[in-house]
């Protein structure tokens, strides 16, 4: 037995060495040749590991996945993205690094709005403002307000309705560098029955028949949108608004449907739209149980975005706290007269035609928005920036704070802000977590908002793609 065994092990040893040799000599063969190898290979042997070009030491780090934070953290950057994420003592930063001290802040994601207008920046008056500034849409307005969002810590934002051609010329603008802004995701005009005046027909496209419905809905595609905005279902035959979400999923677009009146939010689910906007104008005291057993069924893929707190921030603008109309943080980047052509509009705030609908509508926003998060649905941070004194340089903390007033741990509203919109806009891949791989998208605010939301207001530092901005 014992010779047996050498023997098996001697005869082992030859395979052994066997198999080595011909690994040995394939490995030449493939090194003497590289043309064997794929020309992708090739470059990504080539491509040299990216060196760190940035650092963020020190402070709580918020990574977005809604996990423990990381106290002391440390973030490296490299080019335009995450390069590695840890704690100080364990991530080295190389010499000659450039640092971002941290110590004393709180460190996130930066923020997705997934719902802001950037044609209009708050003015009272929607007739006035086209008429004064309708023309100069792509030139001076919506660069305005995408800089007052990237300075308020948003670093993509999701545009739901303008002119065609002027928000997809600000989307490349400012993806090519040549303006500051957020990230654009974009609707273009707004896909309804008809538009309500006259001087809306050039972003309110109204669809008259099926045949009509699928003809829009595919040119603002061809032009390059990212997803279709529908409102006004309910006043849509059937056969209009299937043509519209029909076209939309067949070219691998999302639909975005008003959820004002309970006929809109069921014809809404009839078709099957992906996410819903809004909450706050329709009467009702909460919504029905067929409609609250809709969205439990359909809970798994199904989003809303409730924009709370736009008529919150009317009335205490009107009748709380009206100095906030003196605060220059929300003329900054404007012209000194649409400055005050927007605080002359504001004057009288409530004589405007939104706040007749406090007294009917605060009450029910609680009840409404605490049966959409019982029902399952994925909520996402939203603010209607652009509104009647819905400054863009404000709007986002204040609809975090208000969605921790009413419930919502602060962990919640974070990721509401961060990871479910990337993930509702398919780019989870690049935006809303701090991690390797991701683009570098961080922001910095002094405070602690898992205990103050409010400190949210004070965005200190704003890194977009690698790179300071604030």
């Amino acid at each position: 037995m014992p010779r047996r065994l050498a023997s098996q092990c001697r005869a082992l040893l030859a395979t052994s060495r066997a198999l080595a040799a011909s690994l040995v000599l394939a490995a030449s063969l493939v090194l003497a040749a590289p043309v064997l190898l794929p020309a992708s290979a090739r470059d990504l042997v080539a491509q040299p590991a990216p060196r760190p070009t940035l650092a963020v030491v020190g402070g709580r780090v918020i990574d977005g996945y809604g996990g423990p934070v990381i106290e002391n953290g440390v973030i490296l950057v490299g080019g335009d993205r995450i390069l590695a994420i840890g704690r100080e003592g364990e991530l080295a930063v190389p010499p000659g690094v450039t640092v971002v001290d941290a110590n004393g802040h709180t460190v996130l994601p930066g923020l997705i709005d997934m719902h802001v207008h950037l044609h209009i920046v708050g003015h009272g008056d929607y007739r006035r403002w086209d008429e004064l500034y309708g023309t100069r849409d792509a030139s001076l307005v919506m660069p305005i307000a995408a800089r007052q969002l990237l300075m308020a810590g948003v670093t993509s934002a999701r545009d739901l309705g303008a002119r065609l051609e002027d928000i997809l010329t600000v989307k490349r603008r400012i993806a090519a560098g040549e303006i500051p802004g957020p990230r654009l995701f974009v609707s273009g005009p707004f896909i309804q029955h008809a538009p309500y005046e006259e001087y809306e027909k050039a972003f309110r496209w109204g669809v008259n028949g099926a045949d009509d419905a699928r003809q829009k809905v595919q040119r603002i595609i061809d032009a390059g949108v990212d997803f279709i905005k529908l409102i006004d279902q309910d006043q849509m035959t059937d056969a209009e608004v299937a043509a519209v979400v029909e076209t939309a999923h067949r070219n691998g677009k999302a639909v975005v449907a008003h959820a004002h009146r309970m006929a809109e939010i069921r014809v809404g689910l009839k078709h099957g739209v992906d996410d819903f906007e809004h909450t706050g104008l329709g009467t009702a005291p909460g919504y029905p149980e067929d409609i609250l057993q809709s969205l439990r069924e359909r809970n798994s893929s199904l989003y809303w975005t409730p924009t709370l707190s736009p008529l919150y921030t009317l009335y205490e603008t009107g009748s709380v706290f009206p100095e906030r109309l003196d605060d220059p943080a929300w003329r900054e980047y404007m012209p000194p007269d649409m400055a005050r052509e927007v605080r002359a509009s504001l004057s009288q705030i409530p004589r405007l035609p939104y706040y007749a609908l406090f007294p009917s509508r605060l009450p029910l926003l609680p009840t409404k928005f605490r049966q959409l998060r019982e029902s399952g649905v994925r909520l996402m941070i939203g603010t209607d920036a652009g509104i009647p004194a819905m400054f863009h340089n404000d709007a986002t903390w204040r609809e975090m704070a208000k969605w921790v007033e009413l419930g919502v741990s602060p962990m919640e509203t974070i990721q509401s802000a961060t990871l479910w919109p990337a993930r509702f806009l398919r780019r989870e891949q690049d935006i809303g977590v701090l991690a390797p791989g991701r683009l570098a998208d961080i922001i910095l605010v002094r405070g602690d908002p898992l205990t103050d939301m409010t400190v949210m207001r004070d965005v200190r530092v704003v890194i977009q793609g690698g790179r300071r901005v604030k």
